[in-house]
């Protein structure tokens, strides 16, 4: 087991015994994690165009049970035909693109530029061509070989994709070269466009977001963003490819490549017994991103945000299975699938008034995208999240859709009819410190900035970023484990953090 695993199971083991990881939880919330990590285009410095370069080659993904699974997978051909996007106006090192990862770097690409991909083949020689479909956008080919349904690259031949982001949103890049196992072994990523101009109504782009809005519209807008690849890998299969693999590799005595013939597996019938978000499985798709024991596996999987915030999720299907994304705490609405936003009016403008369903699960189809708005406010609960009591001189005052309207204060979008309602448990003792330590102000959050009152003096808090957190996972219970132990797999949680706690996502 590893240190993290054994981190991740006594912080569950102490929810767990405290009763409350159904409904929220007292984690402590200091982890740093990513938003949309990614790679931005380099313009040659003669003609201006863009262009990124990504290789495919072949390394080991490690998973939570201490296996480690031969895959191939895209990565980042070098520094200088790519580079990483800071969120923060930084430019991150090159060591954050590796040669391989799964999956592939993400591209962020701005609203009406042209871009070049150029793809290098360094899988083993038995692998054959290789290729990307990028979905969504009209690609023109040059280079490489041709192949069934898109330009390939050979062992000696890079091919390259052009191709103009014509509309924001998300959207899927897999290989179309013997497309059921080489998207098996890891050959997908995402595409990332970004609005070109912020719609009016969404002009603060929050530090840790690519752009104010998710489309040219002015209901899209949000605070964070995080991006969620949904996908699953059969460990028999990538056994079969690295006997066929080695076997190839053994030929190769002399200056001239011996033939070999092209890897092939046994398909079917497909039994999946590693389940992956971004590459990882819980817990180690909870640990920071470009985490050294996860060199090729360098997105995570921890999404948080404040009350009130709108967080962005971007979600694809990139595996054979259909994966049943199941979020708590509220609904997400629909924004758009494969980059075609969804609106009343037959041609979209920045004023149309979105169409998109109000969904508690998202189904995952294969090489579908789907974005969408999540919002956590605690409407409804019926008790005050905030410990605020009669005679405590707080105030709520309700807009027009009844949150509290004072930008100013720590308690801004509170839903103002739950305003001093108690808790509807007995706090813990704050002297006890199995869980009474752990109490921050209230079981869900944890407001000491401003509201220090649970803890008498001298006492140690261990807790002052408590938060309220909630499973997000595959609703189907076979995929929240990893090779058939529970618990692992699709699973990671939402943590909501107090107003003033600082969500660091600095890369």
């Amino acid at each position: 087991m590893t240190r993290t695993a054994m981190t991740f199971q006594g912080k569950l083991m102490k929810l767990l015994s405290l009763g409350i990881l159904a409904t929220g939880a007292l984690l402590a919330t200091c982890m740093a994690t990513a938003a949309v990590p990614g790679i931005t285009p380099v313009a040659d410095a003669t003609s201006g165009a863009l262009s990124i370069g990504l290789t495919a080659s072949a390394d080991y993904s490690s998973q939570p049970d201490g296996a480690t699974i031969y895959s191939w997978g895209y990565g980042c051909t070098s520094a200088t035909t790519s580079t990483v996007q800071g969120f923060t106006g930084g430019k991150g090192p090159a060591a954050r693109c590796p040669l391989m990862q799964i999956p592939g770097p993400t591209l962020i690409l701005t609203e009406g530029t042209t871009v070049s991909v150029t793809l290098t083949n360094a899988l083993p020689l038995a692998a054959g061509n290789t290729s990307i479909i990028f979905t969504g956008f009209d690609v023109t080919t040059s280079g490489g070989a041709s192949g069934l349904r898109v330009g390939e690259a050979t062992h000696v031949s890079p091919v390259t994709y052009t191709f103009t982001a014509k509309k924001p949103g998300t959207y899927a890049y897999y290989s179309g070269s013997q497309s059921d196992l080489q998207i098996e072994m890891g050959l997908y990523g995402a595409v990332v466009v970004v609005p070109a101009t912020a719609p009016t109504a969404c002009t603060s782009k929050g530090a840790f977001a690519l752009a104010s809005a998710a489309y040219d519209n002015n209901a899209t807008c949000y605070d964070r963003e995080f991006l969620f690849q949904f996908a699953e890998m059969d460990s028999f299969v990538h056994d079969q490819v690295l006997t066929q693999v080695k076997a190839c590799d053994a030929l190769q005595t002399t200056a001239v490549p011996t033939a070999c013939p092209q890897v092939t597996a046994t398909m079917e019938p497909y039994r999946a017994n590693y389940f992956l978000i971004n590459g990882r499985s819980m817990p180690d798709l909870m640990d920071t991103p470009f985490a050294a024991a996860y060199p090729h596996q360098p997105y995570n999987g921890n999404p948080q945000i404040h009350p009130g915030e709108k967080l962005l999720m971007r979600v694809i299907g990139q595996g054979r299975y259909q994966h049943p994304f199941h979020f708590h705490g509220n609904h997400a609405r629909v924004l758009g699938r494969d980059g075609n936003l969804l609106v009343t009016d037959v041609i979209p403008t920045a004023t149309s008034s979105l169409a998109g369903p109000l969904l508690f699960t998202i189904p995952t189809v294969s090489g579908q995208s789907v974005d969408a708005i999540f919002t956590w406010t605690g409407k409804g609960l019926n008790w005050d999240v905030y410990n605020h009591t009669v005679g405590d001189g707080s105030t709520c005052t309700p807009d027009a859709n009844g949150f509290h309207s004072v930008t100013t204060d720590p308690n801004y979008g509170e839903w103002c009819a739950d305003h001093n309602k108690p808790i509807p448990v007995t706090p813990p003792d704050p002297q006890i410190v199995a869980n009474g330590q752990w109490y921050g102000g209230t079981p869900y959050i944890g407001l000491n900035f401003f509201n220090p009152v649970n803890l008498p003096p001298g006492t140690l808090n261990q807790n002052p970023g408590a938060g309220y957190a909630y499973m997000w996972h595959s609703h189907n219970e076979r995929e929240i484990t990893t090779n058939d132990i529970f618990p692992g797999g699709m699973m990671m949680m939402l943590i909501v953090d107090p107003p003033k706690w600082f969500i660091d996502e600095t890369l």
